[in-house]
């Protein structure tokens, strides 16, 4: 069958942004096994949001859905303003709104790498000018060399914390410099992996406007399914953001959920403090093994193999058990990260992990 442009149709011709950009493809493929490859929570969401789904009626399908409701739920939790928040699906959306919102072809964004890919895509969809700066030794936070890089034009300056994939954190201070130094700039922390590390930037835009909060329920609630995020920020700004977005942003089913996980919080603390636990436990078993790696304020650790990095994948996916390869990331060649989860599913982790490491010619540095 002839294409529409050998049969002589007209083709449209995207936007260059667009033509150029470089597209996110996670390896969703042939992915059975335990899932320690995205970050994902490991026992899944709350058994409240489960009652909650066998509870939806046809109704709750066939309405528009409402999301003022949830937002008033969850800024009470966060002891925020309510037109301090808007629900996003994801963070992506978060990400997108502000990028769509306060960037424009002749502008600049910041972006320190590496961290999460979809900073770039949607500032680069804008066409604004990306600029890459690379992170200072050991993956640390290169403010001095970001203050360097904030010019007149500098519009976006977008900061995972703590980043993924390394699990570095910035300390407040350092962003509200940056904060400072760029007025006319939104500066978006990505605050993804908030519960497994307990700092935030929550109401720091009563006092600079410019800096933004985006959060996720994907991670420490189990409901990466769902796709809920959230954006705050200062008041005088996020109107300008909610005008950006679609009203139905979200689906019926993730908003009837979202208040009876955010409910269970005795849940979510248990997750967090196993996580916590068996970030522990691998940061120590990389130790004994003399592996490299970066200690880490996520739900995951990322650590240096080198040239045994394709083999340790490999082989942790025969034993069931599927790794990150982070080899394509910025100043990450060679570089493994793991997810952490429960007890039981570390404990699974370690086990193959003492196996895989032996089978590749690793040698045990010291005693357990």
């Amino acid at each position: 069958m002839l294409s529409l442009f050998e049969r002589g149709a007209r083709v449209l011709r995207a936007r260059e942004a667009i033509r150029t950009l470089n597209e996110y493809c996670p390896p969703l493929g042939g992915r059975d096994g335990l899932r320690l490859d995205f970050n994902e929570n490991t026992a899944g969401c709350s058994p409240r949001v489960l009652e909650c789904l066998r509870n939806l009626g046809g109704e709750t399908l066939a309405r528009y859905p409402q999301r003022e409701q949830s937002e008033g739920i969850v800024a009470e939790y966060l002891d925020i303003a309510r037109d301090e928040l808007l629900l996003t699906n994801g963070t992506d959306e978060a990400i997108h709104l502000v990028c769509q919102t306060y960037l424009q072809p002749a502008d600049e964004a910041l972006i320190v790498v590496p961290t999460f890919a979809m900073f770039e895509i949607y500032a680069a969809a804008t066409g604004a000018r990306v600029i890459s700066i690379p992170a200072a030794p050991n993956f640390e936070f290169p403010t001095e060399s970001v203050l360097a890089h904030i010019s007149r034009r500098t519009r976006f300056i977008a900061v995972a914390n703590p980043n993924n994939p390394t699990g570095t954190f910035v300390p407040s201070r350092n962003l509200i410099q940056i904060a400072k130094a760029a007025p006319d700039a939104a500066i978006l922390v990505d605050e993804a992996y908030f519960e497994f590390c307990g700092e935030t930037m929550i109401r720091q835009w009563r006092e600079f406007p410019n800096i933004f909060v985006s959060r996720t329920f994907s991670k420490a609630y189990g409901l990466a399914g769902l796709r809920i995020g959230l954006l705050m920020g200062n008041q005088d700004q996020m109107p300008v953001l909610r005008r950006a977005s679609s009203p139905y942003n979200l689906n019926s089913v993730a908003l009837a959920c979202l208040p009876a996980a955010l409910a269970d919080q005795a849940y979510v603390q248990d997750y967090v403090a196993q996580a916590i636990e068996g970030r522990g436990q691998l940061e120590s078993r990389l130790s004994a093994w003399g592996i490299r790696f970066w200690p880490s304020r996520a739900n995951f650790v990322l650590f240096h193999l080198g040239r045994k990095c394709e083999s340790f994948v490999r082989d942790m996916r025969k034993r069931g058990i599927l790794v990150r390869d982070r080899s394509k990331d910025y100043g990450c060649a060679g570089c493994v990260r793991i997810t952490v989860g429960t007890r039981e599913h570390n404990r699974q982790l370690l086990t193959a992990l003492d196996e895989v490491f032996a089978s590749i010619g690793l040698r045990e540095q010291v005693t357990r």
